[in-house]
Protein backbone atom coordinates (compact mmCIF):
# COMPACT_ATOMS: atom_id res chain seq x y z
CA UNK A 1 0.00 0.00 0.00
CA UNK A 2 1.75 2.93 -0.75
CA UNK A 3 1.31 5.90 1.96
CA UNK A 4 -1.69 8.54 0.19
CA UNK A 5 -3.43 5.17 -0.07
CA UNK A 6 -3.60 4.91 3.75
CA UNK A 7 -6.70 6.49 5.44
CA UNK A 8 -5.62 8.15 8.28
CA UNK A 9 -8.18 9.99 10.25
CA UNK A 10 -7.77 14.24 10.09
CA UNK A 11 -8.05 15.98 13.53
CA UNK A 12 -5.35 18.53 11.67
CA UNK A 13 -7.12 21.95 10.92
CA UNK A 14 -7.41 21.20 7.17
CA UNK A 15 -7.83 19.24 5.43
CA UNK A 16 -10.59 17.96 7.76
CA UNK A 17 -11.98 14.35 7.68
CA UNK A 18 -14.61 14.41 4.77
CA UNK A 19 -17.43 11.72 5.30
CA UNK A 20 -18.22 8.97 2.32
CA UNK A 21 -21.42 10.41 2.34
CA UNK A 22 -19.66 13.52 1.02
CA UNK A 23 -17.33 11.35 -1.13
CA UNK A 24 -19.70 9.53 -2.96
CA UNK A 25 -21.63 12.51 -3.70
CA UNK A 26 -18.61 14.07 -5.29
CA UNK A 27 -18.19 10.93 -7.66
CA UNK A 28 -21.50 11.90 -9.18
CA UNK A 29 -20.65 11.98 -13.58
CA UNK A 30 -19.55 15.53 -14.29
CA UNK A 31 -22.17 18.21 -16.30
CA UNK A 32 -21.22 20.63 -18.45
CA UNK A 33 -20.14 24.10 -16.76
CA UNK A 34 -22.53 25.88 -19.12
CA UNK A 35 -25.41 23.35 -18.90
CA UNK A 36 -28.73 24.05 -17.76
CA UNK A 37 -28.17 21.54 -14.98
CA UNK A 38 -25.13 22.98 -14.16
CA UNK A 39 -26.86 26.62 -13.54
CA UNK A 40 -29.38 24.48 -11.62
CA UNK A 41 -26.93 23.18 -9.24
CA UNK A 42 -25.22 26.46 -8.51
CA UNK A 43 -28.32 28.44 -7.90
CA UNK A 44 -29.48 25.97 -5.36
CA UNK A 45 -25.97 25.33 -3.71
CA UNK A 46 -25.65 29.62 -3.69
CA UNK A 47 -28.95 30.35 -1.85
CA UNK A 48 -28.16 27.92 0.74
CA UNK A 49 -25.15 29.13 1.30
CA UNK A 50 -26.59 32.38 2.28
CA UNK A 51 -28.94 30.97 4.18
CA UNK A 52 -26.29 29.73 6.82
CA UNK A 53 -24.36 33.02 6.34
CA UNK A 54 -27.44 34.63 6.90
CA UNK A 55 -27.03 37.25 4.26
CA UNK A 56 -28.62 38.46 1.27
CA UNK A 57 -25.43 40.22 -0.12
CA UNK A 58 -24.16 38.13 -3.53
CA UNK A 59 -22.56 34.92 -2.75
CA UNK A 60 -19.62 33.29 -4.80
CA UNK A 61 -18.42 29.96 -6.00
CA UNK A 62 -14.51 30.03 -6.72
CA UNK A 63 -12.32 27.24 -7.71
CA UNK A 64 -9.06 28.06 -5.65
CA UNK A 65 -7.99 28.11 -2.53
CA UNK A 66 -9.08 31.33 0.38
CA UNK A 67 -5.70 32.43 -0.75
CA UNK A 68 -6.94 33.52 -4.36
CA UNK A 69 -10.01 35.50 -2.70
CA UNK A 70 -7.42 37.60 -0.67
CA UNK A 71 -5.71 38.92 -3.79
CA UNK A 72 -9.76 39.29 -4.95
CA UNK A 73 -9.90 41.66 -1.67
CA UNK A 74 -6.59 43.59 -2.72
CA UNK A 75 -7.13 43.59 -6.02
CA UNK A 76 -11.05 45.12 -5.75
CA UNK A 77 -11.38 46.66 -2.32
CA UNK A 78 -8.10 48.60 -1.30
CA UNK A 79 -8.24 51.95 -2.55
CA UNK A 80 -5.51 54.40 -1.06
CA UNK A 81 -3.89 52.17 2.04
CA UNK A 82 -5.47 49.17 4.36
CA UNK A 83 -5.25 48.19 7.76
CA UNK A 84 -4.07 44.67 8.25
CA UNK A 85 -4.99 42.88 11.53
CA UNK A 86 -1.93 40.39 12.30
CA UNK A 87 -1.46 38.04 15.08
CA UNK A 88 -0.55 35.13 13.22
CA UNK A 89 0.87 33.45 10.33
CA UNK A 90 -2.39 33.57 8.17
CA UNK A 91 -3.48 37.31 9.13
CA UNK A 92 0.10 38.03 8.56
CA UNK A 93 0.39 36.57 4.71
CA UNK A 94 -2.73 38.63 4.05
CA UNK A 95 -1.35 41.51 4.97
CA UNK A 96 1.86 40.22 2.80
CA UNK A 97 -0.80 39.47 -0.38
CA UNK A 98 -1.98 43.11 -0.16
CA UNK A 99 1.73 44.35 -0.72
CA UNK A 100 2.28 42.19 -3.59
CA UNK A 101 -0.47 43.26 -5.09
CA UNK A 102 1.46 47.34 -5.09
CA UNK A 103 -1.46 48.43 -2.45
CA UNK A 104 -0.24 50.43 0.53
CA UNK A 105 -0.85 48.65 3.34
CA UNK A 106 0.01 49.44 7.47
CA UNK A 107 -0.68 46.55 10.26
CA UNK A 108 -1.92 46.26 13.80
CA UNK A 109 0.37 43.36 15.58
CA UNK A 110 0.30 41.16 18.68
CA UNK A 111 1.98 38.82 19.99
CA UNK A 112 1.43 34.96 18.67
CA UNK A 113 -1.85 33.77 21.16
CA UNK A 114 -3.28 37.35 21.99
CA UNK A 115 -6.28 38.41 20.02
CA UNK A 116 -6.59 41.72 17.99
CA UNK A 117 -9.18 43.85 20.02
CA UNK A 118 -11.76 46.45 19.09
CA UNK A 119 -10.32 49.45 20.74
CA UNK A 120 -7.03 48.46 19.07
CA UNK A 121 -8.85 48.87 15.50
CA UNK A 122 -10.42 52.29 16.96
CA UNK A 123 -8.00 53.58 17.34
CA UNK A 124 -6.01 53.13 13.85
CA UNK A 125 -9.41 54.00 11.66
CA UNK A 126 -9.76 57.12 13.72
CA UNK A 127 -6.73 58.71 11.86
CA UNK A 128 -8.61 58.37 8.81
CA UNK A 129 -5.83 56.97 7.31
CA UNK A 130 -7.57 53.67 5.80
CA UNK A 131 -10.02 52.88 3.41
CA UNK A 132 -9.79 49.17 4.20
CA UNK A 133 -9.57 46.90 6.86
CA UNK A 134 -8.21 42.74 6.19
CA UNK A 135 -9.62 41.01 9.59
CA UNK A 136 -8.76 37.44 10.47
CA UNK A 137 -11.95 35.71 12.46
CA UNK A 138 -10.33 32.47 13.79
CA UNK A 139 -6.21 32.44 13.25
CA UNK A 140 -5.72 28.60 12.63
CA UNK A 141 -1.89 29.31 13.05
CA UNK A 142 -2.68 30.13 17.31
CA UNK A 143 -6.09 28.52 17.38
CA UNK A 144 -7.10 31.93 18.33
CA UNK A 145 -10.78 33.36 17.52
CA UNK A 146 -11.11 37.16 17.45
CA UNK A 147 -13.57 39.12 18.58
CA UNK A 148 -15.41 39.66 15.04
CA UNK A 149 -18.85 40.76 16.57
CA UNK A 150 -17.47 43.59 18.99
CA UNK A 151 -15.03 44.62 16.15
CA UNK A 152 -18.03 44.55 14.08
CA UNK A 153 -19.75 47.51 16.44
CA UNK A 154 -16.24 49.75 15.84
CA UNK A 155 -16.76 49.29 12.36
CA UNK A 156 -20.40 50.88 12.09
CA UNK A 157 -18.57 53.83 13.48
CA UNK A 158 -16.60 53.98 9.50
CA UNK A 159 -19.32 53.48 7.22
CA UNK A 160 -16.59 54.57 4.71
CA UNK A 161 -14.11 51.69 5.75
CA UNK A 162 -14.48 48.37 3.53
CA UNK A 163 -14.79 45.60 5.97
CA UNK A 164 -12.79 42.49 4.83
CA UNK A 165 -13.43 39.43 6.84
CA UNK A 166 -11.04 36.39 6.27
CA UNK A 167 -13.24 33.25 8.31
CA UNK A 168 -11.76 30.34 6.64
CA UNK A 169 -11.30 28.24 9.73
CA UNK A 170 -14.35 29.43 11.26
CA UNK A 171 -16.86 29.48 8.67
CA UNK A 172 -19.92 26.57 9.12
CA UNK A 173 -18.65 25.80 12.69
CA UNK A 174 -18.84 29.86 14.30
CA UNK A 175 -21.72 31.77 13.64
CA UNK A 176 -21.43 34.51 11.34
CA UNK A 177 -24.19 36.78 10.34
CA UNK A 178 -22.74 38.86 7.30
CA UNK A 179 -25.63 41.11 6.98
CA UNK A 180 -25.95 41.88 10.80
CA UNK A 181 -21.69 42.20 10.90
CA UNK A 182 -22.15 44.73 8.30
CA UNK A 183 -19.04 42.51 6.44
CA UNK A 184 -18.67 43.85 2.87
CA UNK A 185 -16.24 40.66 1.78
CA UNK A 186 -16.74 37.53 3.91
CA UNK A 187 -14.17 34.25 2.38
CA UNK A 188 -13.72 31.09 3.48
CA UNK A 189 -12.35 27.21 1.81
CA UNK A 190 -14.53 24.18 1.88
CA UNK A 191 -11.67 21.97 3.52
CA UNK A 192 -12.06 23.05 6.64
CA UNK A 193 -15.21 23.64 8.58
CA UNK A 194 -17.08 22.55 5.40
CA UNK A 195 -15.69 19.35 5.70
CA UNK A 196 -14.91 18.97 2.12
CA UNK A 197 -11.70 18.24 -0.08
CA UNK A 198 -9.84 21.25 -0.90
CA UNK A 199 -10.22 23.13 -4.29
CA UNK A 200 -13.22 25.53 -3.95
CA UNK A 201 -13.73 28.80 -2.05
CA UNK A 202 -16.75 31.07 -0.96
CA UNK A 203 -16.87 34.47 -0.30
CA UNK A 204 -19.88 37.01 -0.34
CA UNK A 205 -19.96 40.49 -1.44
CA UNK A 206 -21.79 43.70 -0.48
CA UNK A 207 -23.45 46.45 -2.23
CA UNK A 208 -20.38 48.90 -0.28
CA UNK A 209 -17.85 46.40 -1.59
CA UNK A 210 -19.60 46.71 -5.60
CA UNK A 211 -19.24 50.95 -5.36
CA UNK A 212 -15.36 50.44 -4.08
CA UNK A 213 -14.52 48.02 -6.89
CA UNK A 214 -15.88 50.18 -9.48
CA UNK A 215 -13.56 53.10 -8.97
CA UNK A 216 -10.75 50.49 -8.88
CA UNK A 217 -8.88 50.51 -12.28
CA UNK A 218 -6.41 47.40 -13.05
CA UNK A 219 -8.83 44.69 -10.62
CA UNK A 220 -7.20 41.41 -12.81
CA UNK A 221 -9.39 39.43 -14.53
CA UNK A 222 -9.65 36.22 -12.34
CA UNK A 223 -10.67 37.51 -9.47
CA UNK A 224 -12.61 40.36 -10.45
CA UNK A 225 -15.98 40.96 -8.61
CA UNK A 226 -17.87 42.14 -11.46
CA UNK A 227 -16.97 39.07 -13.94
CA UNK A 228 -18.02 37.03 -11.08
CA UNK A 229 -21.46 38.82 -10.75
CA UNK A 230 -22.10 38.73 -14.92
CA UNK A 231 -21.95 35.09 -14.62
CA UNK A 232 -23.40 34.84 -11.42
CA UNK A 233 -26.83 36.47 -12.88
CA UNK A 234 -26.71 33.02 -15.51
CA UNK A 235 -25.92 31.12 -11.84
CA UNK A 236 -22.28 30.22 -13.49
CA UNK A 237 -18.92 31.13 -12.86
CA UNK A 238 -16.27 32.83 -15.52
CA UNK A 239 -14.39 29.84 -15.60
CA UNK A 240 -14.53 25.89 -15.01
CA UNK A 241 -15.32 25.23 -11.89
CA UNK A 242 -14.67 22.17 -9.58
CA UNK A 243 -17.86 20.77 -10.08
CA UNK A 244 -17.26 18.01 -7.94
CA UNK A 245 -16.61 19.89 -4.65
CA UNK A 246 -19.53 21.87 -5.64
CA UNK A 247 -21.78 18.67 -5.40
CA UNK A 248 -20.19 17.86 -2.11
CA UNK A 249 -20.75 21.43 -0.64
CA UNK A 250 -24.74 21.29 -2.43
CA UNK A 251 -24.63 18.03 -0.26
CA UNK A 252 -23.41 19.25 3.27
CA UNK A 253 -25.29 22.29 3.02
CA UNK A 254 -28.24 20.45 3.10
CA UNK A 255 -26.71 18.39 6.46
CA UNK A 256 -26.09 21.65 8.01
CA UNK A 257 -29.53 23.18 7.35
CA UNK A 258 -30.82 19.51 8.44
CA UNK A 259 -28.77 19.58 12.00
CA UNK A 260 -29.77 23.49 12.33
CA UNK A 261 -27.27 25.80 12.55
CA UNK A 262 -27.52 27.41 15.98
CA UNK A 263 -26.92 22.90 16.94
CA UNK A 264 -24.37 23.18 14.34
CA UNK A 265 -22.33 25.98 16.33
CA UNK A 266 -23.59 24.83 19.65
CA UNK A 267 -21.86 20.95 18.67
CA UNK A 268 -18.37 23.01 17.83
CA UNK A 269 -18.77 24.46 20.66
CA UNK A 270 -19.20 21.08 23.03
CA UNK A 271 -16.16 19.81 21.21
CA UNK A 272 -14.14 22.65 21.77
CA UNK A 273 -14.44 22.59 25.76
CA UNK A 274 -14.03 19.31 25.83
CA UNK A 275 -10.97 19.29 24.39
CA UNK A 276 -9.98 22.63 26.21
CA UNK A 277 -10.81 20.73 29.64
CA UNK A 278 -8.64 17.82 28.77
CA UNK A 279 -5.92 19.42 28.21
CA UNK A 280 -6.03 21.98 31.36
CA UNK A 281 -6.68 18.44 32.99
CA UNK A 282 -3.89 16.46 31.88
CA UNK A 283 -1.51 19.79 32.93
CA UNK A 284 -1.49 21.36 29.85
CA UNK A 285 -1.86 25.15 28.88
CA UNK A 286 -4.08 26.57 26.40
CA UNK A 287 -2.01 28.70 23.51
CA UNK A 288 -4.53 31.38 22.96
CA UNK A 289 -5.22 34.10 25.84
CA UNK A 290 -8.23 33.08 28.18
CA UNK A 291 -11.39 34.10 26.48
CA UNK A 292 -10.53 34.03 23.03
CA UNK A 293 -10.23 30.47 22.25
CA UNK A 294 -11.66 29.10 19.44
CA UNK A 295 -14.49 26.69 18.98
CA UNK A 296 -13.32 25.08 15.86
CA UNK A 297 -9.61 24.08 17.03
CA UNK A 298 -7.79 23.96 20.09
CA UNK A 299 -3.94 24.80 20.32
CA UNK A 300 -2.35 23.41 23.06
CA UNK A 301 0.65 25.06 24.52
CA UNK A 302 3.64 22.02 24.61
CA UNK A 303 4.66 23.36 28.47
CA UNK A 304 5.30 19.39 30.02
CA UNK A 305 8.11 19.40 27.14
CA UNK A 306 6.33 16.62 25.19
CA UNK A 307 8.29 15.59 21.96
CA UNK A 308 5.39 16.54 19.44
CA UNK A 309 6.74 14.81 16.42
CA UNK A 310 6.85 11.47 18.12
CA UNK A 311 3.26 11.75 19.32
CA UNK A 312 1.95 12.73 15.61
CA UNK A 313 4.27 9.39 14.56
CA UNK A 314 2.35 7.20 17.25
CA UNK A 315 -1.08 8.83 16.39
CA UNK A 316 -0.67 7.73 12.89
CA UNK A 317 -0.09 4.36 13.72
CA UNK A 318 -3.21 4.01 15.34
CA UNK A 319 -5.02 5.66 12.26
CA UNK A 320 -5.30 9.41 13.30
CA UNK A 321 -3.40 12.84 13.00
CA UNK A 322 -3.24 15.82 14.86
CA UNK A 323 -0.76 19.42 13.75
CA UNK A 324 2.27 20.37 15.12
CA UNK A 325 3.02 23.85 15.69
CA UNK A 326 2.71 25.94 12.38
CA UNK A 327 6.33 27.15 11.45
CA UNK A 328 7.56 28.64 14.64
CA UNK A 329 5.75 27.41 16.86
CA UNK A 330 6.63 23.68 15.95
CA UNK A 331 7.29 21.68 19.17
CA UNK A 332 5.95 24.55 21.25
CA UNK A 333 2.27 23.62 20.60
CA UNK A 334 0.13 21.60 19.04
CA UNK A 335 -3.36 21.26 17.60
CA UNK A 336 -6.59 19.79 17.29
CA UNK A 337 -9.47 20.58 15.20
CA UNK A 338 -12.67 19.94 16.34
CA UNK A 339 -14.98 21.03 12.75
CA UNK A 340 -17.28 19.93 9.92
CA UNK A 341 -18.49 16.74 10.63
CA UNK A 342 -16.70 15.71 13.84
CA UNK A 343 -19.15 14.39 16.88
CA UNK A 344 -17.83 14.24 20.51
CA UNK A 345 -17.54 10.93 20.28
CA UNK A 346 -14.76 11.16 17.79
CA UNK A 347 -12.89 13.92 20.01
CA UNK A 348 -12.85 11.41 22.74
CA UNK A 349 -11.51 8.47 21.06
CA UNK A 350 -8.52 11.19 19.71
CA UNK A 351 -8.16 12.30 23.09
CA UNK A 352 -8.03 8.57 24.39
CA UNK A 353 -5.48 7.30 21.90
CA UNK A 354 -3.19 10.70 23.12
CA UNK A 355 -3.48 9.85 26.47
CA UNK A 356 -2.77 6.19 25.60
CA UNK A 357 0.59 7.22 24.00
CA UNK A 358 1.62 9.80 26.31
CA UNK A 359 1.24 7.60 29.53
CA UNK A 360 2.93 4.85 27.78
Amino acid sequence: MKSWEKHIKLFIPGPVEVYPDILKEMSRPVIGHRSSAYQDLHADTVAKLKKILFTQNDAFLSTSSATGVWEACARNCIGEKALACVNGAFSESWYKVALANGKEADKIEVPLGKAIKPEMIDEKLATGEYDSLLFVHNETSTGVANPLYKVAEVMKKYPDVIFMVDAVSSMAGMKIEVDKLGIDVCLASVQKAFAIPPGLAVFTVSKKAYERAEKIKNRGYYFDFFVFKKYAEKNQTPSTPAIPQIYGLNTQLDKMLKEGMENRFERHKQMAEFTRKWALGRGFQLFPEKGYESNTLTSVSNNKGIFIADLIKKLENKGMTISNGYKEMQEKNFRIAHMGDMKIEDIKGLLEAIDEILGG
